[in-house]
């Protein structure tokens, strides 16, 4: 579950998706049921964004070190 969940396109709409709901919610659900819907889904949204920021600055770091990795075998053979 734990993958299926961090996949960059369940991420994506979870994301999306409750931002819309969050938008939304106060203006279909009338007081602070629509406040509370907003604010949930909104800490949702934020969770899911926040993954997806995450994984791309992880996946930058793991090109870096690939690239000095490559930097340093050519070096080592001149």
């Amino acid at each position: 579950m734990k993958a299926l969940l961090s996949s960059k396109p369940v991420l994506w709409f979870l994301f999306l998706f409750n931002l819309v709901v969050a938008v939304a919610a106060p203006f279909v659900v009338d007081g602070s049921q629509g406040v509370m819907t907003a604010v949930g889904m909104g800490v949702v949204s934020l969770g899911a964004g926040l993954s997806l920021l995450k994984g791309r600055s992880l996946a930058q770091a793991q090109a870096q070190g690939q690239a000095q990795g490559q930097r340093q075998r050519q070096a080592q053979r001149a």
